[in-house]
């Protein structure tokens, strides 16, 4: 009889654990102002063989796009499931408990379901809010989080150049990858995944990349491996035809505010290749990730997710760097890979990253908590749906970097064939209470690279009122409070 019971209770005992053994692991990386300039998504030169390998075994998702294209509202609302106007987050500096204190953020979800929740790299806005990340998401301390992109300096013997501090533009320098943060940030994730490994407790390990963000200072082997004299320039460099002012932005990240640098075509050239060794560099350091997840033998056993914040500029539309409601802003490449497989690799559906959260959360087999703005991707990924949503939704203000108010804000959706916006004068980010500014409307099926504005053009006025209801059904009141 003592020893019926003692089996009982053992058995009792065991059973929590072995069904935490049979969730997937998830390993969350994040890179920083990358746009869709990766070989499996079609670029011509760059050189991505990691992120490709990913998506050979995962979903790409082609038309994924940001709530906002700027670092801190565009993370917020990817991990708390929440879009910028239910935060009322449009800068650098607002924290998003600020508005909502209580809410669940995606790995801090994971957290109260039983996984160790870690954070390596830059996942949350990494500068100029008071609290620093967001420490209630993690199990453990965030690490390499929190600074500044103007102080990921080489680390290298003797004296840096004298101005090198103050560049936000380009350094080649014949170091190795740890020289620099993302570097760094691997080895760091690498010792994680080995302290994983020991472990019967799943994971959720968010490794959070800095590249390819100003300063272009990837190690000099990143650099070699293009041709410079082979890097084309912007498919539109000029400012779109019949486009309204107020969605230009003066590129102040890069060429300065108070002094506006001017940029040479010399100088727009080494920016671009700087950009792709850039890119390079950071997916070095996710083929590093992968490799140890191989080694050991935890891919069978992990959801990989692969996304970036936002978009980027390179001259396109007269335009460096982001803040613009334009397609290169707002689209990002997003990988989804799945330890069992996927059904479907490639999918051309309309999704935001507004949506990882409910996905991720279905994939590990966890009940999504209430408020979530999203819809899981999952019918895509298992074959079962051809879309999910009829459009996403991204916006940003005007001042692109406001002090104490706005002025304006731009609604922009992007249907399978249009982008269409709306900008409206506004003191708090809602679409319905500021007059009508400007519109812009893009036909993606004959110019992709959005060089002329049609909101005015005769043949197409019968789309607009759809498109308007749209976005003010997506725009719309706060919810999900």
């Amino acid at each position: 009889m003592i020893r019926t019971i003692f089996i009982l209770w053992l058995t009792l005992a065991i059973t929590p654990l072995a069904a935490a053994d049979d969730r997937p692991n998830v390993l969350f990386i994040a890179a920083d102002d990358l746009r869709c300039d990766l070989g499996c998504y079609g670029h011509p030169l760059v050189k991505t063989p990691n992120l490709d390998r990913l998506a050979a075994r995962g979903t790409r998702f082609d038309r994924a796009y940001c709530a906002q294209a700027l670092c801190n509202p565009a993370r917020s609302s990817l991990l708390t499931g929440r879009r910028p106007n239910t935060l009322a987050q449009y800068n650098l500096t607002k924290h998003f408990r600020d508005a909502i204190p209580d809410v669940v953020t995606l790995p801090q979800h994971f957290k109260q379901n039983g996984y160790f929740a870690q954070n390596i790299g830059k996942i949350f806005h990494n500068w100029a809010t008071e609290i620093q990340g967001d420490p209630d998401s993690w199990s453990v301390p965030a690490v390499m989080h929190f600074d500044s992109h103007r102080r990921d300096l080489p680390q290298v013997e003797g004296q840096l150049p004298r101005d090198y501090a103050d560049a936000i533009r380009c350094e080649c320098r014949d170091v190795p990858d740890d020289a620099y943060f993302d570097g760094r940030i691997t080895t760091l994730a690498l010792d994680a995944l080995r302290e994983r490994a020991a472990s019967q407790e799943p994971f959720f390990l968010a490794v959070g990349f800095w590249k390819p963000h100003l300063p272009f200072n990837a190690p000099k082997k990143y650099w070699d491996l293009y041709d410079r004299d082979q890097i084309t320039g912007p498919d539109c460099p000029q400012w779109p035809d019949g486009t309204p002012r107020i969605a230009w932005h003066n590129s102040q990240e890069l060429l300065g505010k108070s002094k506006p640098a001017t940029l040479t075509a010399d100088d727009e050239q080494e920016l671009r290749h700087g950009y792709l060794a850039a890119i390079s560099y950071m997916d070095a350091q996710v083929g590093r990730l992968l490799g140890e997840l191989d080694r050991l033998e935890l891919t069978e056993r992990t959801l990989v997710v692969f996304w970036s914040d936002h978009g980027f500029q390179l001259g396109d539309h007269t335009l460096w760097c982001k803040t613009s409601n334009f397609e290169l802003d707002a689209r990002v490449p997003l990988i989804i890979a799945p330890p069992e497989g996927v059904a479907v690799d490639q999918t051309d559906a309309i999704v935001e990253l507004l949506d990882l959260y409910p996905t991720i959360t279905d994939l590990c087999g966890l009940d999504a908590p209430s408020g979530l703005e999203g819809v899981s991707l999952r019918p895509l990924i298992d074959g079962e749906a051809s879309k999910v949503k009829q459009a996403a939704l991204t916006q940003h203000p005007r001042p692109s970097y406001y002090g104490k108010s706005m002025k304006a804000m731009g609604h922009s959706i992007r249907t399978p064939r249009f982008r269409y916006t709306e900008w409206r004068s506004s003191e708090d980010g809602s679409p319905a209470g500021g007059e009508l500014v400007a519109v812009e409307l893009y036909d993606h099926d004959v110019d992709p690279s959005e060089s002329v504005n049609r909101a005015e053009d005769g043949d197409y006025q019968s789309y607009l009122s759809e498109l308007r209801t749209i976005l003010n059904s997506m725009a719309g009141e706060p919810r999900g409070q």
